[in-house]
């Protein structure tokens, strides 16, 4: 009779033995070309714009340029960039910053010691300095969503996981392809075999997992194992582990901020440095400059638009255009939070009434403190809050100092009940007009789900997480998905 790796090797026969170092190259090619694409565009598109406005130069200055585009190459390979394929979405949009600058900051540098500095526009490269910060991540983020689901990208991974951890593990990985991990086998010597992942190997030892690893090239591993004890992690990281190039270790410290933290030798042991950027004041400072900024800017494109809508509310219906409501900001105190009115002007009484006919809506209003149907709204602010127009007021809380741009849902105080212990972290940042939840399903995520995004958030805060939420936040809005 066959052993047990035998019969998995013949199993695995059928999987496309691919070279880790073709894979890395191919991710590596499209997303260097996406930062070619997006800096020339952006670059092409901040001398157009200088020009039309009345910039004294010669086009043919800029084009000169081209080589500038392998400087941008070089840095983002040095900054860790390449081969594009992410863990963090964060992390790389930090790294792409700070790479972008220390490139615009060395033109600079060249051109007062060429003396061609009085050649070219300033204003030119500090647009496209800006704009570059912002596209190229989109430009990284398209090219994920056109190829993460190809075979042929990420890494192959195996996954030492224990029963329904491990397994949830592997659902996530499978549904969230631009992360780079692509599972090829899960090793769970407890898991019965009717459990198995879908499209996913399993195997009972780590001699099984070792052969499918080298027939099928895998590169990376991922323990997650949160009962195990120190010593049988010892012995698993001393055994076949160790033919692997890349093994990452999750520790069971669910509560413990993930984002920023670093490792560190302390006294020849590992010590990991949680950083507490709510305590760090020029990360706060720089918070508040970020929102001062944004809102000052989006008061003045959206005056209209705030106008259109005003004018929409008076000549629907009777009533204010503004609604305020009292929400739990900072240190739990009180504020009012304005929105455009999107109720009718008796919304108590309809919704009681409408509680008392349908048993079931008072069950959904219980649990999620939301009405999918709300019989509340009317057709002005259906729309509002569709494309969620009926939160702009909201900017002037952010300018009052009230709210922030992200942050926490802001809360009444008979949902403190709900987030539990939660409600310590909600209780140390502003609460946000956008957040975690808000991009990531809005109102179609569970109650549990959102306090346990708005922990998250507090938890790893951080000035380039919310340029992440924000970005995204464009794309959920656009898409209205969640918003009723």
């Amino acid at each position: 009779m066959a052993t047990a790796v035998e019969q998995h090797l013949v199993q695995t026969m059928s999987l496309p033995k691919v070279e880790s170092g073709c894979r890395t190259w191919l991710s590596a090619a499209l997303i260097m070309l996406a930062d070619i694409g997006a800096i020339g565009l952006v670059i092409a598109l901040s001398v157009v714009v200088r020009h039309s406005f009345g910039g004294q130069f010669v086009f043919a200055l800029y084009g000169r340029l081209w080589p500038v585009l392998g400087l941008f190459v070089s840095t983002y390979w040095l900054f860790g960039l390449y081969p594009g394929i992410v863990f963090n979405a964060v992390t790389e949009i930090r790294r792409i910053a700070a790479a972008t600058t220390v490139v615009f900051l060395m033109l600079s540098v060249l051109a007062f010691l060429l003396r061609v500095i009085d050649e070219y526009s300033r204003l030119v490269f500090f647009s496209a300095w800006v704009l570059s910060m912002f596209l190229v991540p989109l430009a990284r983020t398209f090219v994920r969503q056109r190829f993460a689901r190809k075979d042929w990208w990420g890494y192959p991974t195996l996954v030492i996981g224990a029963g329904e951890s491990g397994r949830m593990l592997v659902h996530t990985l499978q549904t969230q392809p631009e992360l780079g991990f692509r599972v090829k086998a899960l090793m769970d010597a407890g898991m019965p075999r009717i459990a198995a992942p879908s499209g996913v190997r399993t195997v009972r030892s780590m001699d099984d997992a070792a052969a499918i690893a080298r027939q099928a090239a895998i590169s990376h591993a991922i323990i997650a194992l949160p009962d195990v004890s120190r010593p049988k992690l010892l012995a698993l990281l001393e055994s076949d582990t160790a033919t692997f190039p890349h093994l990452f270790i999750v520790p069971n410290l669910g509560a413990v901020s993930s984002l920023g933290i670093e490792a560190q030798d302390l006294c020849h042991q590992l010590a990991l440095e949680v950083r507490r950027n709510l305590l760090m004041p020029g990360a706060q400072i720089t918070k508040r400059l970020i929102d001062i900024s944004l809102v000052t800017l989006a008061g003045v494109m959206l005056l209209p638009v705030l106008l259109a809508v005003a004018l929409a509310l008076k000549l629907e219906s009777r009533g204010p255009v503004f609604y305020r409501q009292y929400r739990l900001g900072r240190g739990g105190r009180v504020f009012g939070l304005w929105k455009f009115r999107s109720m009718a002007t008796d919304a108590d009484r309809i919704l009681q009434e409408h509680l008392e006919r349908h048993p079931e809506c008072a069950r959904e209003w219980e649990a999620d403190h939301k009405l999918k149907n709300d019989p509340r709204v009317t057709r002005v602010g259906r729309f509002l809050r569709k494309t969620s127009l009926d939160e702009l007021p909201q900017l002037w809380n952010v300018a009052r100092g009230e709210m922030s741009l992200v942050g926490p849902r802001p809360i009444v105080r008979d949902e403190v009940p709900k987030y539990g212990e939660g409600f310590t972290l909600y209780k140390q940042v502003l609460p946000g007009i956008t957040g975690l939840w808000q991009v990531s399903g809005r109102n179609d995520t569970s109650y549990i789900d959102r306090v346990a995004l708005d922990s998250y958030y507090v938890r790893n805060w951080s000035p380039w997480f919310d340029v992440y939420v924000l970005g995204r936040t464009v794309r959920a809005v656009l898409a209205g998905a969640g918003a009723y």
